[in-house]
């Protein structure tokens, strides 16, 4: 395990973050080496985040790993990510077990190998009573498939006459998210140097912290973590109302 992570309230830390791991290609370019060794270099820089979320006591940690559109990438690289998906399954989901992280991998599973799909049943069942730690996997997941997953389910509720159209609410399309039953993301982490969240838990992430660093994925360590969340620490999250009201209420 790493050294102690810097101290900061427990008040003062986001209970979920969600990350956009970018830069594992250009990392492994900028080394002359083929793309899949910086998605393996990748997985690294995950382990290390985890232990560094259970240490703190962050509650929820969301990561997407391959998102709906990364089908468009060249089928070698597709494969070789499937390939790195059902390994690092294979060999981290006992030792996730063993720190109490509890697995979830949201997403469109369809696409996905039926042994595949079968490994991610074994891991999430291995691990569904564990506490330290909510990890959720966001593969073959984008926002617009999740709402769009959602109103579909709220429709056929429409059509089954059990639900009338003009009583759906925000909190009802909320209810058949991906992780509706999990606490919105407080802070969003993209790496890579990139400014923009592409397609990732685009209602959950209506107010959320985001901090984007300039490192490629498989570079963002320790430090770089606690720098992001010494600035979630100093910013006031205002959720609508003003400055002077939060000072007033914290609590509000």
């Amino acid at each position: 395990m790493s050294s102690s992570p810097a101290p900061l309230k427990p008040a003062d830390l986001p209970r979920h973050v969600a990350i956009i791991m970018d830069g594992n290609g250009r990392w492994a370019k900028q080394r002359f080496l083929p793309r899949p060794a910086g998605h393996r270099a990748g997985v690294g820089a995950v382990q290390k985040t985890v232990e560094q979320c259970i240490a703190r006591g962050i509650e929820v940690l969301t990561l997407f790993a391959f998102s709906s559109e990364n089908w468009r990438r060249p089928a070698q690289e597709v494969s070789l990510l499937m390939e790195l998906f059902m390994l690092t399954l294979e060999h981290e989901t006992k030792k996730l077990h063993n720190n109490g992280v509890r697995l979830r991998v949201i997403g469109d599973r369809k696409a996905f190998a039926p042994v595949l799909q079968e490994k991610i049943k074994e891991a999430e069942a291995l691990t569904r009573n564990n506490t330290a730690l909510h990890l959720v996997i966001a593969a073959n997941y984008g926002g617009r498939w999740d709402l769009t997953q959602a109103a579909r389910r709220l429709a056929e509720e429409v059509e089954a006459g059990r639900l009338q159209s003009q009583d759906i609410t925000a909190s009802m399309i909320e209810s058949h998210l991906a992780l509706a039953d999990l606490p919105e993301p407080d802070l969003f982490i993209r790496t890579g140097g990139e400014q923009r969240i592409s397609n990732f838990l685009l209602w959950q992430l209506a107010y959320t912290e985001l901090h984007f660093s300039p490192l490629l994925w498989p570079d963002f360590d320790e430090a770089a973590f606690s720098g992001a969340l010494t600035s979630f620490a100093g910013r006031q999250r205002r959720f609508g109302y003003t400055g002077d009201q939060i000072e007033r209420n914290p609590a509000s």
